[in-house]
């Protein structure tokens, strides 16, 4: 008899990832393929890297579920034939930072939106650039029969896409885009009216939210995937929640393209300050989360200006004393999301003729990063998330600099699983939980972890919270 395969899929904004897993979770085949750079993308280009990672891993002919895994909040505006209206706005594009200004206002302020939907728009919330749209593109606003986040329109594609009555979503990534209400699980289309300027937004089609564990549809027959069940998916964090087998009490520190830090929760969360927004998780709980704009590319760019790859650059990490000589980085690189700045820059801060060092540097730079991070877990247990294990994944969670300092600048023991694709293996145990009809999703092996512990340094968060609001802010672009 053939063993039950699943599979799932990570669409994030740098790539297309597969894995396809037994019924127990072990993994049987992986494959993946590059997104293309940049803040607005055509969708089509996912749905040509979906194909390659497919066929890299092997192909669906013997897979039974499926289920997707995306970034959040990106716009994907379709008009009456289902056709894309203009390239997706992703997440880190910070051109509405002013038009979540405005939505923050004209609802009456912060409190508003975190009573009405558990979250303050910034820019990444995919409500925030429809009102861009609105403004900038109103020829195209006025178009928009329907709005989908990135794994909605692929779940969509996935089933054929023929209506849609189709197109399908899940609390997690409706949670993201502001016109969402988390704590009761509902939409505010008076939300996406304000969004569009719009009156005449009850026939806009937003994608029905399927209940966690639920089947949401069935594959394109006439693509040869009518064989395969489709999951609801979920957003990334929710399916990395979901892959790393979280409860509460766990909070996760991801160093991705962007670092958020996540947990679980039994209770929606309602931060007015919009340092956590309160999303929703894919078990039927709550998932907050701290999200900052600046990860792994600060310290992309720290090697490339010294000249080194990764492992030398947290060697000479490790080699500067803790504090780096008075250096602080405030990484704001790309703008950021906790706290709100979305035109500010980076600074590096306390320069000294003895402290410029190589080591010095690269060791502010890693702290740095840190730091901006322990401010998302500061903003967690200010709204009463219970912090009781914190672990470290994301790609910077190779670098032996980054979980050596971690527990240092985070005053707490971190735990580091065994890297894996936790995106797409949360996506995959949806797969295989919609096929088993169960209350609860199977219970998989979780990765092993290795535990990191060292004396806290209290003196770098200090410092950097003395000279975090030391910013200069870019120039505002426009298109």
């Amino acid at each position: 008899m053939a063993e039950t395969l699943v599979a799932g899929i990570d669409s994030s904004t740098q790539s297309c990832k597969v894995v396809v897993r037994d019924a127990t979770g072990a993994l049987r085949r992986f494959g993946q393929a590059p997104h293309p750079d940049g803040t607005e993308v055509d969708p089509a280009a996912w749905w040509d890297a979906l194909q390659v990672a497919v066929a890299a891993a092997g192909g669906l002919d013997d897979v039974a579920a499926l289920a997707v895994g995306g970034q959040q909040h990106g716009m994907v505006a379709l008009d009456g034939d289902g056709e894309v209206i203009r390239p997706a706005l992703l997440w880190n594009d910070t051109r509405s930072a002013g038009a979540a200004d405005d939505l923050v206002a004209d609802l009456g302020g912060a409190a508003a939106w975190a009573e009405a939907t558990g979250s303050v728009p910034v820019a990444s919330l995919t409500v925030t650039k429809l009102r861009w749209l609105a403004d900038h593109e109103p020829e195209n606003a006025a178009r928009i029969a329907a709005v989908a986040l990135p794994h909605d329109w692929l779940t969509w594609r996935l089933s054929g896409a023929a209506s849609f009555d189709t197109l399908v979503t899940d609390r997690s990534d409706a949670s993201g885009t502001g016109y969402f209400d988390t704590a009761r699980g509902a939409y505010r289309r008076d939300l996406l009216a304000l969004a569009l300027r719009r009156d005449d937004v009850e026939g806009i089609v937003l994608p029905r939210v399927v209940g966690p564990g639920a089947v949401a549809g069935q594959g394109d027959s006439g693509a040869g995937l009518g064989h395969l069940v489709l999951g609801p998916g979920a957003g990334d964090n929710a399916g990395a929640a979901l892959g790393l087998g979280m409860v509460p009490g766990d909070v996760v520190i991801s160093i991705g393209t962007s670092g958020v830090v996540s947990a679980i929760s039994r209770e929606p969360v309602q931060d007015p300050s919009g340092l956590v927004t309160g999303f929703a998780d894919a078990t039927g709980q709550f998932l907050p989360l701290a999200v900052t704009l600046n990860g792994s590319r600060v310290l992309d760019a720290a090697a490339r200006l010294l000249g080194v790859d990764h492992a030398e650059l947290a060697r000479l990490a490790l080699a500067a004393e803790p504090g780096a000589a008075g250096l602080t980085l405030v990484p704001y690189l790309e703008g950021e999301r906790t706290p709100n700045l979305p035109r500010a820059t980076g600074s590096l801060l306390g320069l000294s003729l003895a402290g410029m060092t190589r080591e010095n540097l690269a060791r502010a730079v890693v702290e740095g990063l840190l730091s901006g991070l322990s401010d998302g877990l500061a903003a967690m247990r200010d709204q009463g998330v219970p912090v009781e294990r914190v672990r470290l994944i994301g790609g910077s969670a190779r670098s032996e600099a980054v979980r050596r300092i971690a527990p240092t600048v985070l005053g707490t023991p971190v735990e580091v699983p065994e890297p894996g694709e936790y995106v797409a293996d949360g996506a995959a145990r949806q797969a295989a939980w919609v096929l088993a009809g169960t209350d609860e999703p199977p219970a998989w092996t979780t990765s092993k972890v290795t535990t990191f512990e060292a004396d806290p340094t209290p003196v770098v968060l200090e410092r950097y919270a003395e000279r975090r609001h030391l910013v200069v802010e870019r120039p505002e672009v426009s298109g």
